[in-house]
């Protein structure tokens, strides 16, 4: 009987060290500096998407990236628009990309500072970047921000306008940007963003969101 007395004295004490350690551990893991640090979720983030369109295939991939992840929707717009005519069109925007012009834009953001990643969309012009996103670029300071490129073409690629916007934004973050072929307008194709072609820009685009990180 005392035997089986002192036993159940000493299981008595185990249980209550076991318990006791266990209980002491708790904090421990929680505090653990192992623990993964997270930034806020996309969802957290103030998101701005502006766009400079001509024939509109710019504007479609803006309301494309915009339904997927939310955010303010603002086209770019000039004080004094371009020439109708296409030409009269390509001989301004080369005048003004040699003389370093930056034509004034109409477009006003209000309190830029509020955002945390920008979408900016334009086509190709002249092989460059747009007179009026230089406009935009140099007027706004984007300093901390996560700048997004995105582009439309007639079929000859970016050029150097990427480039010129990582220069342009030397003090963001400039994620890798996302282009794909718009209309023609020299050939008289003006809106392709319909049919096949637009399912699988929306598709494209689903997996460049997820490829930089910026998918909901």
């Amino acid at each position: 009987m005392k035997t089986l007395t002192k036993y159940g004295l000493l299981l008595s004490v185990a249980l209550l060290l076991l318990l006791s350690c266990s209980q002491a551990q708790e904090p421990i893991k929680e505090q653990s500096s192992s623990a993964p640090i997270t930034d806020k979720p996309l969802h957290d983030k103030k998101i701005l998407i502006v766009y400079l369109s001509r024939t509109n295939n710019t504007k479609a991939v803006a309301q494309i990236i915009h339904k997927e992840i939310g955010g303010d929707l603002v086209p770019i717009e000039l004080t004094t628009a371009y020439p109708v005519d296409y030409q009269s069109a390509v001989d301004q925007v080369a005048r003004e990309n040699q003389g370093g012009y930056l034509p004034p834009l109409k477009t006003e953001i209000e309190n830029i500072k509020q955002y945390d990643i920008i979408f900016v969309g334009f086509p190709t012009w002249g092989m460059q970047l747009p007179p009026p996103i230089k406009s935009f670029l140099s007027q706004n300071d984007l300093s901390g921000k996560t700048i997004v490129p995105f582009n439309t073409n007639g079929g000859y690629g970016i050029g150097s306008s990427f480039e010129t916007l990582r220069q342009l934004c030397a003090n963001s973050t400039v994620l890798t940007g996302y282009s794909t072929t718009g209309g023609k307008e020299k050939e008289g194709l003006f809106w392709v963003m319909k049919g096949a072609k637009e399912e699988q820009v929306k598709a494209d685009i689903k997996k460049w969101l997820a490829t930089i990180k910026l998918d909901n």
